[in-house]
């Protein structure tokens, strides 16, 4: 994987993510629950007893929120670049559903490992989770796609 590759995939991961995130903020604040996973991973990060202080466990949150997003378009890159799915909203969509069944097959796991049960709607929150992920496939789709035409431009008349 060479730096172009490298860095596309941080840019399409981070417009992913964000867009996903907007979503989860925007659907906790319209049914006034608690539906934003960087919350929730801090309130995870407490009860699994790691020791950092309040705000750093708040920035380790967000980055494993913005990592596993760079993971996800991991293996989006690779489905993709090995022509086991076609670059097209349809694939981001059925990508998107997968990763939301993995993300609330996740959260799942990790609420039990936590002895956490946070006071929320849980089928409301993998509900949103679900259509968040969707969001997350589309978005990073139509990044992915357009970031290639970047790359080939950037590859054809820059030399690093």
């Amino acid at each position: 994987m060479d730096i172009y590759i490298f860095l596309q995939l941080i840019v399409v991961s981070i417009a992913a993510t964000s867009a996903m995130t907007l979503f989860s903020y925007a659907a906790s604040a319209s049914f006034r629950e608690l539906y934003k996973e960087p919350v929730l991973l801090t309130f995870m990060l407490t009860k699994l007893n790691i020791e950092l202080a309040p705000k750093s466990k708040a920035v380790l949150a967000w980055l494993l929120h913005y990592f596993i997003g760079f993971l996800f378009v991991l293996c989006y890159h690779f489905l993709w670049v090995q022509d086991l799915l076609p670059i097209s909203f349809l694939s981001g969509f059925i990508l998107g559903f997968i990763s939301g069944i993995i993300g609330i097959i996740g959260w799942m796991i990790m609420f039990k490992m936590s002895n956490h049960q946070p006071q929320i709607d849980l089928k409301g929150y993998y509900f949103q989770l679900l259509l968040a992920h969707i969001i997350f496939g589309l978005v990073a789709t139509a990044v992915y796609s357009i970031s290639l035409t970047l790359i080939l431009l950037a590859k054809s008349y820059v030399t690093v």
